[in-house]
């Protein structure tokens, strides 16, 4: 009977080098992707998710949109809710009144790290529930109520 490697525990051993990574590149932002763990340790993709539920467990990583996973640092603070329910904040950050002009979708590209397509998603909620003037190519959205607390949190 050949010798071969157990595959218990190389997730954990994994999970590891990975922390052994992150703790010695204090820039380091991303994790390597999957491909690439997985052609490095010869294992599975299973495995490497596996061992990125170890880190992301342990705090270390959390999933971003395009199956990459970005790396944790102590004291940094995520915002997880949807980001409809973030622009919300925009109303009381920005001190808009009714009938004031709202940021345009370029602005909030930039100001929320997201794409074109996921700020026009989330303004059409805002739209919806009637917080917003409808906007189009060269039109301005204007501010026509403000939310409450309640109202936003179900977005």
């Amino acid at each position: 009977m050949s010798e071969q490697v157990s595959p218990r525990g190389t997730f954990l051993a994994i999970a590891d080098a990975l922390k052994a990574q992150v703790s010695a590149e204090p820039k380091l932002e991303r994790l390597p992707p999957i491909a690439d763990l997985m052609g490095q340790y010869g294992v599975s993709r299973g495995v490497v998710l596996r061992a990125f539920g170890v880190l992301r467990k342990e705090g270390v990583a959390e999933p971003v949109p395009g199956g990459r996973w970005r790396v944790v640092r102590e004291g940094q603070r995520t915002d997880r809710r949807p980001l409809a329910e973030r622009l919300t904040d925009v109303f009381a950050d920005d001190g808009l009144e009714v009938g004031a002009a709202f940021p345009s979708a370029s602005a909030l590209c930039e100001r929320f790290g997201v794409s074109r397509p996921t700020v026009t998603k989330a303004l059409g909620k805002l739209e919806a529930a009637g917080w917003l003037s409808e906007g189009g190519q060269g039109k301005l959205r204007t501010v026509r109520a403000l939310p409450n607390r309640e109202e936003s949190s179900s977005l």
